[in-house]
């Protein structure tokens, strides 16, 4: 039986950080857990990056060191290496994003194939990572979503985004790197899934090498899935699953009431939670046909993955179940699970601090948009800080004694 104690143990957690990151880390998530602190922050900030005022310094001695890896991929191998020296692996992923012209895209996609490349010769780092409008126009996926008709230039560069998803897709089939498609706005997703469901049919032959991601704040996904996976068994590839809740929560409801359509979220958190669950139980009950990337910082929904696992005699170390947080965020549910001996990978994000913001920004807002999830983190920060002072104390009256 899966005991729900294994997330509490605090030196496990944040065995690698140092007291100062430690006390950042609580000054970081004390100012997120106050959502008008953070929103006016946001405006703050984008005003002086717009302005070209010199805050990039303070960017990254605060929120960038504490949500990403460095600037560069080379920056992020020291603490790359750290992480899995606890059994823990970590996805490198270039958090540039808003790109809009065409030599951008190009330079994007160069970048990516170059990661997977990079990555191919490291045993910690088993993933690679791509954003789909970071290598297409976020206009041109929303009007293929839509069927539109498109102009014969916008056909030949649709082509190009086709040509771009392939080659990524290639270079990871070639590699032997799983690579996992971020999913983004329900209005552009329809051509991403499509696209994605091609390059599952054409790599996914013998194992999962191509991963689409299910955003399980849509109340459509569990269908989604079931449908993906008949095709699959029928057309005969594996469907490689990662199962997020979301982001983009308010952006999508907020289009839904103004273009007067029936909103693709669920109707609260707790409906999220069920379909999570659901798609996450779905996939463990079918793992011949489907090797799922569990993405969430929620605890119960990963107790429930460890239950399942348990249930269905799954390994722990099975390949085609991966369990994953952000980096930054939730070291009690990653470091613990590594402990214990599941897999495990920290998505890291790297980049120009500046170019970076958008991410950062986003991060913050989920934040504080999840109830009661930064409180749990401060919770157990403020333990840890606690227990450490408390050895400290022992060990002086030990010192004393002897003296």
């Amino acid at each position: 039986m899966i005991t729900q104690k294994i997330f509490n143990d605090t030196e496990t957690a944040f065995k690698l950080k140092t007291d100062s990151e430690l006390n950042r880390a609580i000054f970081l998530f004390e100012m997120i857990d106050r959502p008008l602190l953070v929103k006016t922050g946001t405006a703050m900030t984008n005003l002086a990056l717009k302005a070209h005022l010199p805050v990039e310094g303070l960017i990254k001695k605060t929120i960038f060191n504490q949500f990403c890896g460095g600037v560069t991929e080379k920056d992020c191998l020291p603490t790359i290496e750290k992480m899995y020296s606890k059994n823990l692996h970590s996805i490198l992923d270039y958090s540039v994003e808003g790109k809009e012209k065409e030599s951008e895209f190009d330079k994007a996609i160069e970048r990516k194939t170059n990661i997977v490349k990079f990555i191919s010769k490291r045993d910690e780092l088993p993933f690679a990572v791509f954003k789909p409008t970071g290598i297409g126009r976020f206009e041109l996926w929303q009007k293929v979503s839509a069927n539109a008709n498109l102009s014969l230039e916008e056909e030949e560069e649709w082509q190009r985004v086709k040509n771009r998803v392939n080659r990524i897709c290639d270079e990871a089939y070639k590699q032997g790197v799983r690579l996992l498609a971020d999913a983004e706005e329900s209005w552009m997703q329809d051509a991403a899934d499509v696209l994605m469901e091609e390059m599952m049919f054409k790599y996914n032959r013998e194992r999962a090498i191509i991963f689409n991601t299910l955003q399980c704040y849509r109340w459509d996904r569990m269908q989604y899935l079931k449908d993906l996976h008949s095709r699959a068994k029928e057309q005969g590839f594996i469907v490689g699953a990662k199962i997020v809740r979301g982001a983009y929560i308010e952006k999508e409801n907020e289009r839904a009431s103004k273009m007067g359509y029936l909103s693709p979220i669920c109707e609260n958190k707790e409906a999220t939670d069920v379909n999570y669950n659901g798609v996450l139980t779905y996939c463990l009950a079918h793992i011949e046909d489907i090797s799922v990337f569990i993405g969430t910082h929620n605890e119960m929904s990963n107790y429930l993955a460890l239950q399942v696992m348990e249930d269905k005699n799954i390994e722990k170390n099975d390949d085609r179940v991966w369990f994953s947080q952000l980096f930054g965020m939730s070291e009690h549910i990653s470091y613990n699970l590594a402990e214990a001996g599941y897999n495990v990978a920290k998505l890291v994000p790297f980049g120009p601090v500046k170019e970076v913001v958008p991410y950062l920004i986003r991060r913050a807002e989920e934040n504080t948009s999840v109830k009661g999830q930064t409180g749990r983190e401060l919770g157990l920060l403020y333990e840890e800080r606690k227990r450490r002072a408390g050895e400290i104390t022992k060990s002086n009256r030990e010192s004393e004694l002897a003296g």
